[in-house]
């Protein structure tokens, strides 16, 4: 397979910006959040990157991000140390702090207790990183080890009771670590220091927009198409539609979209698709009625990994073989977003491979077609700001997140047609009843699950045994943490009665409370 298209026109090769090292730390993709929220453009690469790869981006600072491990273990992780000899400023975050310190002379030991939770930290030197903050200030700690000795130029910059060096810097060098974290909300001024560190320390003034990366995406896409056509798997969501606008504004008719009918859809998927898709952004559309192809294929499979692969080398499959009878195509696009990629494959540092992404894990290790995924590198807000941008329809936009297998995953156990009309109506009514409730567009995402268990009930003076149903709403800004919903008693109580009453086959319906992590969004 070749190499995943990753968007490079808006990288610092044309648009400046900052470069985080990962060592492994749960808030390493938070951190290039709140700098582009920041309208800083930032990039992400694992700990061992090149000096070539670095280069590569032409990044204006380097950020060396947190992590799990201790500097004192044998074998934990470092970068290459040409890192420190490429002239850049550097700010170091927890570990990231600890390496500056252990790799120039300095000392780190652990701690006689772990520093974790709010804690207050008093500035103690004048220094562009703490401009317009003040002297004292709220901070997120994190560590169990902590720096006990400076040397090679780094001065102590803030400290907390528990943490003599709580910040340190080289302003010559212009490299500063934190012992804390910046990017989390608990640490309130936390924005104000990533900010100083990337206009006042690495000179970055220029802003990263959407509209400045709608350009850099438009260039970029005709540059790498040429004058050959593209192919996109388009499935009407938020991910799809934006990924299909944003090819179609930068090549036109030359644009090809294929919509799958796997019969693993919501109701009214197909016919929101071509309204909005078809008619408002005139796509040129191809449907194709796969349904029987999947269902075969998915015919006794309850494992959900075997399911997702299933139906992504499937989707790989239609799309070969339709994009086939169009002779100048050349790429297959497709609407994976960073949190498909960060849960799919372990590519940003020691972080774990979670669940496989229809798009990620699903396709074969040989393809016809390249490979062009304009979203990878974005969160799906930032699709959904973009989406915006390009004038895209609210009601393609505000749609809640639904995954490339569809309802194959939120089917437990074996998927038959007759379990998935039964789940496809429930849900139904779930996004019915909060749309009329004001509900949908409060929270991230909303759907049903059918369970693989049967329960004894009570209807109309008969016992039933029959299927459970379970909702699940959360709330969430990027899908890569989430909380359950807090919906009103009285609205869970229409949704379940509705259901119960409308959906023949299910008399029961539970509601879930559980939040990401220690669950993932889905079930499957």
């Amino acid at each position: 397979m070749t190499r995943p298209f990753v968007p490079t026109a808006t990288s610092p090769t044309l648009f400046p910006g900052l470069l985080i090292l990962d060592f492994g730390s749960q808030y390493t993709q938070l951190i290039a959040r709140r700098l582009r929220e920041l309208e800083v453009y930032t990039e992400i690469l694992p700990y061992s990157a090149t000096p070539e790869q670095i280069r590569g981006r032409n990044p204006a600072g380097i950020i060396l991000s947190g992590g799990p491990d201790s500097v004192h273990r044998g074998g934990s992780p470092r970068p290459d140390p040409e890192v420190f000899r490429m002239g850049l400023p550097i700010l170091g975050i927890c570990y990231g702090m600890q390496l500056l310190v252990s790799l120039h002379g300095g000392r780190v030991a652990p701690t006689r207790r772990r520093e974790y939770g709010h804690a207050d930290v008093t500035v103690t030197g004048a220094t562009p990183l703490f401009s317009g903050i003040s002297k004292r200030l709220q901070v997120w700690m994190s560590h169990g080890d902590a720096t006990v000795h400076l040397r090679n130029g780094f001065k102590v910059l803030a400290r907390t009771a528990a943490a003599p060096c709580a910040a340190i810097g080289d302003e010559r060098r212009h490299w500063y670590g934190v012992q804390f974290h910046p990017e989390v909300a608990h640490t309130p001024q936390g924005g104000r220091i990533l900010e100083n560190f990337a206009r006042r320390i690495c000179g970055l003034s220029q802003r990263w927009t959407m509209a400045s990366l709608l350009k850099g995406q438009v260039d970029e896409i005709r540059s790498r198409v040429a004058d050959a056509d593209v192919v996109c798997a388009l499935s009407g969501g938020v991910d799809s539609s934006v990924a299909a606008a944003l090819i179609h504004r930068a090549i036109g008719k030359r644009l090809h979209c294929i919509f799958v009918d796997t019969g693993l859809l919501r109701l009214g998927d197909r016919q929101r698709m071509k309204k909005y898709l078809g008619g408002a952004l005139s796509l040129d559309i191809k449907t194709v009625d796969a349904s029987d192809l999947f269902l075969k294929r998915l015919a006794g499979v309850s494992d959900p990994e075997r399911k997702r692969k299933i139906i992504g080398r499937t989707f790989i499959e239609v799309f070969d073989r339709e994009a086939k009878r169009l002779p100048r195509v050349a790429f297959l696009a497709q609407g994976t977003l960073y949190p498909d990629v960060i849960e799919s494959v372990s590519v940003h540092g020691p972080s774990a491979v979670i669940k496989s992404h229809h798009n990620v894990g699903g396709l074969p290790k040989r393809m016809r077609l390249k490979l062009m995924e304009p979203l990878r590198a974005l969160f799906k807000d930032e699709v959904r700001r973009l989406g915006r941008e390009m004038g895209l329809p609210a009601e393609i936009l505000s749609c809640h997140p639904f995954p490339g297998p569809g309802l194959a995953i939120r089917v437990l156990g074996v998927v038959t047609r007759e379990r998935l009309a039964v789940l496809a109506r429930a849900d139904a009514v779930l996004r019915e009843e909060l749309h009329a409730s004001g509900w949908y567009d409060k929270v991230w995402q909303a759907f049903a699950v059918l369970l693989p268990v049967r329960s004894v009930g009570v209807m109309g003076d008969c016992r039933t045994y029959e299927n459970t149903i379970v909702l699940r709403s959360v709330d969430s800004r990027d899908g890569m943490t989430a909380d359950w919903s807090r919906l009103p008693t009285e609205l869970l109580q229409k949704i379940s009665s509705r259901i119960v009453s409308e959906v023949k086959g299910v008399n029961r319906v539970v509601y879930d409370v559980t939040s990401k992590p220690p669950a993932t969004i889905e079930w499957e």
